[in-house]
């Protein structure tokens, strides 16, 4: 097989949680340059129909659905909409996320422990678990996580998101054991400091001037630059990749 058409995803459809803005809109972006067709999760439909509008130029079949992740009745009725609209689901990329700067667990509310856990770590069991039934009907599939720096190293500031990104890859490296024999690869990506909505407010403390020391690469990434990860993972070319974290993080975790 020739070197681009392993990467081609054209006839592939993809489901990318939180592709509404940051990370996942990149992501979205960059399957859909690829060929797949694409479904956007998010709750905000304003930003998800800024979105669609986007993978609509690039011309190919997408759509949008206003979700909430935490509501876990709504899951399987959205996964059967993308099916319906779009066809069988053959690449989820659990991207969703948020964060409680609570700093630390003296401060952390439980219901705001619960709305993180629930966000980042248990609707990826719950789709995964969903999307996976649907692909091994279809003889195969990839599934890809989305980790964080703090899926290896701690913070006094955010505990509910460290532990809910260091299930993230355990959970992927279980789902890549029991899902390997359908012909199905699970794999996750760690971001370093990427640019968004969500990292913004880093941007402002101290601690800006430690990433940037850090970072061999000297900068914050562009959530445009994790997409190439993303359309390697959902690729052919990764068939023979699965249980595996990628960093793309310019360097951050090698110091």
């Amino acid at each position: 097989m020739k070197m681009p058409a392993l990467f081609d995803l054209a006839g592939r459809v993809a489901v990318v949680t939180g592709g509404n803005g940051g990370i996942g809109r990149g992501i979205a972006l960059g399957l859909a340059e690829a060929g797949a067709s694409v479904a956007i999760f998010g709750r905000n439909d304003e930003k998800n129909q800024h979105v669609l509008s986007e993978l609509k130029a690039i011309g190919v079949p997408s759509i949008a659905v206003k979700i909430d992740l935490t509501h876990r009745a709504a899951l399987d009725p959205a996964l059967s909409r993308v099916a319906s609209n779009l066809g069988g689901i053959s690449i989820l990329v659990n991207n969703a996320g948020n964060v409680s700067l609570s700093g630390g667990i003296l401060h952390e509310k439980p219901e705001d422990w619960d709305n993180v856990i629930e966000t980042q770590l248990n609707a990826v069991f719950l789709l995964s678990k969903l999307a996976a039934q649907s692909m091994m009907s279809h003889q195969g599939g990839k599934i890809i996580n989305i980790g964080s720096m703090y899926s290896f190293f701690g913070s006094g500031l955010i505990p509910s998101y460290s532990a809910a990104k260091g299930a993230i890859i355990q959970l992927t490296k279980s789902m890549a054991i029991e899902l390997a024999p359908y012909n199905i690869q699970v794999n996750a990506i760690a971001p370093g400091w990427i640019e968004t909505d969500m990292t913004a407010p880093v941007k402002t403390m101290p601690l800006n001037n430690e990433i940037l020391s850090r970072t061999p690469a000297g900068r914050w990434g562009q959530s445009e630059e994790i997409a190439g990860t993303a359309v390697y993972l959902a690729s052919r070319a990764s068939d023979f990749v699965t249980g595996t974290t990628i960093r793309v993080d310019g360097g951050y975790s090698i110091r």
